[in-house]
């Protein structure tokens, strides 16, 4: 009995299937999946840290010099040499003017040493002696009276020529006055033309109308004024220096002028000393 159990067992086995419930669920076969095929990795190449002497290389094989060729864009050392040559470096301000100038000097060419240079030469020197200080200020002075309004032929003066320079005043700013003109119209323009060089260059200057004329007297005719300011480089401020003016004056399509009896209007540049006491001399200030 045991033996018959016991082989009705192992044909049991034998016949029985594997049943899924997908199967149950689906009847549908389900068609068979091709294998995957493996790819058998491929032979390894040696690395280059690898010796050689592992493969049965010899090693006394000739090594080969491995040659650095320059790009086409680097220059050479010679071609940099003469880029820099071609080179040139200016100074210049902000204007874009030069700050430098060269001259050369003849043998018999005095060179002309700039005021201020002198000043602080001269300064210096007056300074290791112990002597006191003094400055040189230049000013300009007219060869004619100031206060020509002031004058008793004025209002003569100034109906027979109808314009004519009524006071001059000099300062640090240049040089102001006024001008006295009959009143013949409205329209009317006075102009003051002025040189530093003996007429070779000139410059003009339009005056501006300040008030009308006080008549002192009752037959005194009706006159405008007007006042001028005439501008002095300060290059121009040298002893010996002269400035000459005329006054034009445009009324009704007609010129008037006042040019002082022909000779003109004219101030000299003279100088005069000043002495900086000793308390001041470590707090001045110099410009150049």
């Amino acid at each position: 009995m045991a033996g018959e159990k016991s082989a009705t067992q192992l044909q049991f086995m034998r016949a029985s299937t594997t049943v899924r419930p997908r199967d149950l669920y689906d009847p549908k076969p389900q068609p068979p999946k091709a294998p995957v095929r493996i790819r058998p990795p491929s032979p390894r190449t040696p690395s280059v840290k690898e010796p050689l002497l592992s493969h049965g290389i010899p090693s006394d094989l000739p090594t080969k010099t491995i040659m650095r060729r320059r790009a086409q864009s680097l220059t050479s050392s010679a071609e940099r040499k003469r880029e820099l040559r071609r080179l040139q470096v200016r100074f210049v301000d902000s204007l874009g003017l030069q700050l430098e100038e060269v001259k050369v000097f003849k043998v018999q060419e005095k060179p002309l040493i700039p005021q201020h240079v002198m000043f602080r030469l001269l300064m210096s020197s007056e300074w290791t002696f112990g002597k006191s200080m003094e400055l040189s200020l230049p000013y300009f002075k007219p060869c004619f009276p100031e206060n020509m309004g002031a004058q008793p032929d004025f209002l003569k003066h100034l109906c027979s020529q109808t314009v004519c320079l009524e006071q001059v005043v000099c300062s640090d700013q240049g040089i102001a006055g006024t001008i006295q003109v009959l009143n013949l119209a409205y329209e009317k323009q006075v102009t003051v033309h002025y040189s530093f060089t003996n007429w070779r260059t000139h410059s003009d200057t339009k005056a501006s109308w300040v008030s009308s004329g006080h008549r002192g007297e009752s037959n005194a005719p009706e006159t405008d004024i007007f006042r001028f300011h005439l501008p002095v480089p300060p290059f121009i401020m040298q002893p010996g220096a002269m400035l000459e003016f005329a006054i034009c004056y445009h009324v009704k399509g007609c010129d008037y002028w006042d040019n002082n009896n022909g000779h003109n209007y004219k101030l000299s540049c003279h100088s005069y000393k000043v002495t900086v006491p000793r308390e001041c001399e470590d707090s001045m200030l110099h410009f150049t």
